[in-house]
Formats: C-alpha cells, sequence, structure tokens
C-alpha cells in the first residue's frame, strides 16, 4: 500500500514536471512568434513608405498623362499600400501589446472615453453621432492599454454607425452575473450572430472592404488587452439593428 503510494506521487510529479516543460515551451515559442511578427511588420514599412510616396510623386507630376484606367490603377494601388501600411501598424501594435509590462491603477473610464468620442468627432465631423457617456465609470488597470480598448471598440462603433442618418454610441455599466461589465452600444449594421466565432480572431472581418474599410486586428487587439487584465470580452449583434461589446475587468 505505502509502495502504491508512492508511486502515485512519483507519476503525479512526473506529470506535473512534463506539464510544466510544456507551458514553459509553448511560452516560449509565443514569445518568438511575437518577436518574429514585430520585426516583419516593423520591416516592411519602409518599402511600404517608399511604395506610397513614389505613388504620390506620380500622381503629382504625371497624373494629366494617365488615361483613365492608368489613373484606376495608380488609386488602387495607393489604396492598397496605405491598406497594407494600417495592417503593418495594427500588427505592430498587436505584438506590444504583448510584450507591454501591465500597470494596474485607478482609471477614469468616463473621461477616456470622452477623449475617444472627441478625436473621432474630428476626425470625421460630418458624421452626425450622439454619444450618451455614463457618469464616473472607473477600472482597475492599464489606462494606456484600456484607451486601446476604447479606441477601438468605440471607432467600430463610429464606422458602423457611419449610414445612419440618427446614429447614437452608448458607453456604459451593467452587472452581468455578478460582475461589473463595461459595454460599447451602436445602433449601425450590427453582425449575423453565426459568425460570432470569427469576430474576435486576427485578420477576419464580418463585411467587405469596400464596404466599411478595416485589418481585422483591432477587436483581437481587445480581446488580448482584456484577457491581460483577467477579464473577459463578448459581444452580441443583429443584422441592421446594431451591436454591443461587453467586456469585464476584476478588481474594478
Amino acid at each position: 500500500m505505502i509502495m502504491e503510494v508512492g508511486m502515485d506521487i512519483t507519476e503525479r510529479k512526473e506529470a506535473e514536471k512534463q506539464l510544466w516543460e510544456r507551458t514553459v515551451d509553448l511560452e516560449q515559442a509565443n514569445r518568438e512568434l511575437e518577436a518574429f511578427s514585430y520585426s516583419v511588420s516593423h520591416d516592411l514599412r519602409a518599402p511600404l513608405r517608399s511604395i506610397d510616396g513614389f505613388s504620390q510623386l506620380i500622381m503629382r507630376r504625371y497624373f494629366d498623362k494617365l488615361d483613365e484606367k492608368g489613373k484606376d490603377y495608380l488609386d488602387e494601388l495607393r489604396r492598397s499600400s496605405q491598406l497594407m501600411a494600417q495592417l503593418m501598424d495594427d500588427i505592430l501594435t498587436l505584438s506590444r501589446i504583448s510584450r507591454y509590462e501591465l500597470s494596474r491603477d485607478k482609471v477614469d473610464m468616463s473621461a477616456l472615453a470622452i477623449t475617444v468620442a472627441k478625436d473621432l468627432k474630428k476626425s470625421q465631423p460630418e458624421h452626425n453621432v450622439e454619444f450618451v457617456i455614463a457618469h464616473d465609470m472607473e477600472a482597475l488597470g492599464d489606462e494606456r492599454l484600456l484607451k486601446i480598448v476604447l479606441e477601438n471598440l468605440m471607432g467600430n462603433a463610429y464606422k458602423f454607425t457611419g449610414k445612419k442618418k440618427r446614429a447614437k454610441i452608448e458607453i456604459g455599466i451593467v452587472e452581468f452575473e455578478g460582475a461589473k461589465t463595461y459595454f460599447v452600444r451602436d445602433n449601425g449594421v450590427g453582425f449575423d450572430m453565426a459568425f460570432i466565432d470569427k469576430l474576435f480572431k486576427p485578420f477576419h472581418c464580418l463585411h467587405t472592404p469596400s464596404e466599411f474599410p478595416g485589418t481585422g486586428i483591432g477587436l483581437a487587439s481587445v480581446q488580448r488587452i482584456i484577457q491581460r487584465h483577467g477579464g473577459k470580452v463578448w459581444a452580441e449583434g443583429e443584422v441592421d439593428k446594431g451591436a454591443t461589446f461587453y467586456f469585464t475587468l476584476p478588481g474594478a
């Protein structure tokens, strides 16, 4: 009996050792992948800037010498290079989020939301949006990263209400399963819940670039930030009836 107990302890320790070694290997692989993504994204920015710069030069100096088809090709070249540059920036941001040393302080989420709303209005003043931001929203977390969360969620809401005559974006708090839960709600185009599993995956967009431009990195960044804070993020939506994104921040 004593021998059997001894064997059980030995087997358990061996299993724990193997699990620890696999965890270390996985963490190392993730770090190497993030470093590779950062390096590739950083190195690609220079040639992309060159492509965009020369295309601008052609636009200024030789535009009148091009026929309509040539002008269309040049426009498409510029759009594609700019989209790729944005994609590189988003990948760099996603990589930095994983490498960034997290701090935890009291954060005024209401003030952050107001700042983001003002920036969005400046970027596209012709888009008439009513922002409804709850007062006295506080959280415990990294202010810089939480601002990225709001920039992405509110930016998406701003973008996807672009065709609404009476657009509305609401930022507030509800209680969900006993936990304080933040939300960003809009009355925009929404999405089909059948594709909810793709929503937070990098490079996945539920709308075509011609409808709503984007790289598909923003929501992946949001999910990674919230997970690093020990919280969770999820969404609900309905086609043509808007979407709501929820997230929790433990200790808030």
